[in-house]
């Protein structure tokens, strides 16, 4: 599993076909705050979602602080997924760094 840094995903979703991102927080962190376009899947419910996913999209995996991300980006590989990559830090990360004005808890 790789990590990305929230710059790095920034462009990557500026780019013409950007990943997936799954936001594995759960359903009153998502909506305090989330980055645009992310998909809420909660940890708890990854697995009755997993045959909604493409096993050979990219597909970044974020949470609070990168580490339920990591988790499930490593069940994922773990289930045959090819390219999935964890948001080093979270949103938090992602607030502090790209998007101060995001609410931050």
């Amino acid at each position: 599993m790789d990590d990305i840094t929230p710059q790095e995903l920034k462009e990557l979703l500026e780019k013409d076909l950007p990943p997936i991102v799954i936001d594995v927080r759960q359903d009153w962190e998502y909506e305090k705050c989330h980055i645009d376009g992310s998909i809420l899947i909660p940890m708890d419910q990854i697995s009755d979602h997993i045959d909604d996913l493409d096993p050979e999209e990219g597909i970044v995996v974020v949470c609070h602080h990168g580490m339920r991300s990591a988790q499930v980006a490593q069940y994922l590989i773990q289930s045959g997924f090819t390219n999935i990559i964890n948001l080093a830090g979270g949103i938090d990360a992602w607030a502090r760094e790209i998007d101060p004005a995001m609410e931050q808890y």
